[in-house]
This record gives structure tokens, sequence and C-alpha cells, in this order.
């Protein structure tokens, strides 16, 4: 077991009708419950970052029509991909210490507000140059994830902290499938009612996910709470108070020689950036090598976006009742199985020839890829209680440095065939999962060994040190 009181529980609260911790965090989790703090933060986060998600891939499905507009090349539309991604990784970076000394309701939405110009941006660019420089400020935008899964953790206790992180980013993560649905159907709209020509039709359409950026920015400024005790300041002095001291320098070496969180982030950047990488190229694939149109081309690639809503929440839900049954070591097991298994998915998608035989392999794909980015989320918040918001972003962070590789080595003028791309994308990702033998909690174990001996030094010894 992960952590044990013999308290009774304290009373929720004030408007909470959740059962909570001795921390005021929630140990249940209603997803169709909007009851203040807990469950009305975990819809302001997922939908605020939804929005982000919507933004950042709503250029990817337009791209045949982009492409033809601005006359980008191969190289100049794989250099985009790189610059989106490239543009998260320091912002997610940098997102975990704000989220530490700001709380997550300020960060989120401030991020939103900041990035959203950039998105009615889009609809200005005219040269490859300006595309590319575009696609790299949007990738900022994904930094909110970040603040989304600190958010779910300083509301959520440890025994649904993983399903609660995984619905949270699994809902929002559709909005890059969803985006592959919406916005060529905008598209459609505008010149078959409009008759709007096709080059000055996919600009207009950028004023949607601008506008519903904003929109979610506000909610979140206006209807959310930080912590179960309250906004930034009052919360985090009344159940953080060992950090309330700490400067940001602090927080983030402290969690920077974490040696889990590095371990973590290439996790990460193995499953979900591949997500991210699938997420940039398969519309493009489909369209190119099995000769659908666009539509349809869009509706493919949005059924891997949209098993997001229930494949990374089971990833949660698998890394909670491992967790219950066999402790840390459970959760670290359920990880490295489910990563394995999307990695050799993966590498079939790349060698299957048959456009329905590529489609059923590619949903199972996606279910396996997107649950493991649940289940290294179930991991996260117990690397670090002092930096949680720094191990959260290393970890994103992670992901998006493990798309710019993948993008980068395999699909950016590469000399491999994309078809094979995928396929060394599947064995980079089973490569890449062994490290998680080598995490280790004293207090807790490991893949391959158990607990210290010595169990309450092991855990005096965690909690001075992390």
């Amino acid at each position: 077991m992960e952590s044990q009181t013999t308290m009774p529980p304290p009373p929720p609260p004030p408007f909470s009708s959740l059962p909570v911790d001795e921390n005021q965090k929630a140990t249940e989790f209603r997803v169709f419950s909007i009851s203040k703090p807990h469950m009305l933060a975990f819809h302001l986060a997922w939908l605020s970052l939804f929005s982000c998600f919507f933004s950042t891939f709503s250029i990817p499905p337009l791209l045949p029509i982009i492409r033809a507009d601005l006359n980008l090349t191969d190289a100049d539309i794989g250099h985009a991909g790189i610059a989106s991604f490239a543009g998260s990784i320091f912002s997610r970076l940098a997102m975990g210490p704000v989220c530490d000394l700001l709380g997550p309701r300020i960060a989120s939405a401030t991020l939103s507000l900041l990035t959203a110009p950039i998105v009615l941006a889009t609809s200005l660019v005219s040269s490859p140059q300006s595309f590319i420089l575009i696609r790299f400020l949007l990738g900022f935008s994904l930094a909110n994830f970040v603040a989304n899964q600190f958010w779910m953790s300083s509301m959520f206790s440890t025994n649904v902290v993983g399903l609660a992180n995984g619905v949270a980013a699994g809902w929002a993560n559709m909005g890059a499938g969803l985006t592959q649905l919406v916005m060529p159907f905008l598209y459609n709209i505008l010149i078959k009612y409009f008759n709007i020509v096709p080059f000055t039709a996919w600009r207009v359409i950028f004023i949607v996910p601008a506008t519903f950026q904003v929109i979610t920015a506000i909610m979140v400024l206006v209807y959310g709470q930080d912590f179960p005790t309250g906004n930034y300041k009052k919360g985090r002095t009344q159940y953080t108070k060992q950090t309330q001291e700490e400067n940001l320098l602090r927080i983030l070496f402290r969690g920077l020689r974490n040696y889990r969180g590095w371990i973590l982030a290439l996790t990460y950047g193995y499953c979900f950036g591949v997500e991210l990488t699938t997420d940039n190229v398969i519309a493009q694939y489909f369209y190119d090598r099995f000769d659908v149109d666009l539509q349809l081309a869009g509706t493919i690639a949005a059924s891997f976006g949209m098993a997001n809503l229930f494949s990374r929440p089971i990833g949660g839900v698998i890394s909670d009742k491992m967790g219950k049954r066999f402790g840390m070591r459970g959760r670290l097991w359920g990880l490295w199985v489910v990563q394995t298994v999307a990695g050799l998915l993966c590498v079939l998608l790349g060698r299957i020839n048959s456009l329905w035989g590529s489609i059923v392999v590619m949903c199972g794909f996606s279910v396996f890829v997107q649950a493991a980015s649940g289940l290294t989320f179930g991991v996260v918040p117990f690397v670090s209680q002092r930096s949680l918001g720094v191990i959260s972003g290393m970890t994103g962070s992670g992901g998006t440095v493990g798309a710019v590789v993948t993008q980068l080595f395999l699909f950016s003028g590469s000399k491999f065939s994309k078809q094979t791309s995928i396929s060394l994308m599947g064995i980079m990702m089973i490569v890449c999962t062994l490290p998680i033998t080598l995490i280790y909690f004293p207090q807790w174990g490991g893949m391959l060994c158990g607990p210290s001996f010595d169990l309450e030094k092991a855990i005096e010894d965690y909690h001075l040190l992390e």
C-alpha cells in the first residue's frame, strides 16, 4: 500500500460533497459531478488544456491546402512539426516551477491568454519561414499540460490521483483528435455555402480555436481554485508549509537532481512524444500512402486522437488498481508492459499494406500508447512532494523532446519511407521503456526488488531529500 492513515478523514471543504483525506484532497473521483472545489477544478483543467490541443493541432488537417498556398516543401513541413514541439519543451519545464510558485490556476490561464493571439496570427502567415515561426510559438500553449497535471495532483488523493490525471489529460488530448474533424469541416462549409476561395477559407477559420482558448482561460480565472483549501497563498500555506519559504532555484534544483524524474521524462518521450508525432503525421500519411481524400484522412486521424476519451483514463485506472494491489511495483510493471505492447503495435503499423488493416492496428496502437501516458502520470505524483511541479514539468518536457527527436530523425527529410519510419519509432519506444526497471523508492521498492529493510529510516530519508 502506498499511503495509509489511522485517523478518521476530516470533513470535506465547504461546498464539496466528496470525502477527503488529511490534506483535504478528494479520495473519490466522480467524473459527472461539478462539486466545488475538486470536480470543478477537474472540468476546468481538462477543458482549458483541450482548447490548447485543439489550437496547436488545428494546422495538420489543413496541411494539403496550406502546403499549396505557401508552396511548402516536405522539409518545410518537417521543420514546422519540429518547431511546434520545440516550442513546448522549455515552456513545459518552466511551467513546473511557475505552478510551484504561483499556483496552477494563474499559470494555466495566463499561458492560454498569451498564446491565443498567436493562434489568430496563423491566418496571416505568408511564407514558409513565418509558418515555421507560428508553429514554434503555438507549441508554447502545450505547457498548459503541466498545470493540468499539477492541479489534479493538488486536488486528488493518492488512491485516485492516477485516474484523475489520466482522465484530465486524456479528455484534453481529444482536442488534437477533434480538430482533425472540425477544421476540415469548417473549411468545407466556408467554401460550399459562403463561396470563399480555398486560400482564404483556411485562414478565416483560425478565429474559432483562438476564441475558444480565450473563453476557457477566462473560465479558469473566474471559477477555478488552486487547492482544496483555497487559492494559491491560502491553500499552499495550509498544506505545503515545507516549501512556502523556498525560491524558484531551490525548487528547480531539487527536482532536477531526482533521477526518477529523468527516467520518467525519457519514458514519456516515447509514449506521449510518439502520440504527438503521430498526431502530426498520420493524416498526411493516409492521404499520401492510400490516396484517400482530405476529409477521410482527417476522420482517420481523428480516431487516433479521440481514443483519449477512454484510453488515457484507462491507464490511470490501471495504475491506481495496480498500486492498490501491488504498491509502487505494480504501477511500474503496468507502465512497462503497456508501453512495450504499444511499441510492438507501432512496429506492426508500419508493416501493414492495406488501408483497413492499417486503421485497425492504428486504433489498437492509439489505445496502448495513450494508456502508457496515463500510467506514467500515475507514478509522477510520488516522485517528489516538494518539487511536484518541477517533476511534472520535466516529464512533460520529456514528451515534447521525444517528439522533436522522433520528428527530426524519422519524419524530416529522412531517407526512410514513412511506413519504415513508423516501425522504427516503435522500436525506439520499446528500447526507451527499459530504464523503468531502474526506478527505485526506498519505502516502496522498484520493479525488480522490494522496499528497504529499514522502512522507517527509508521514509524519513525520502521526505528529507525529496
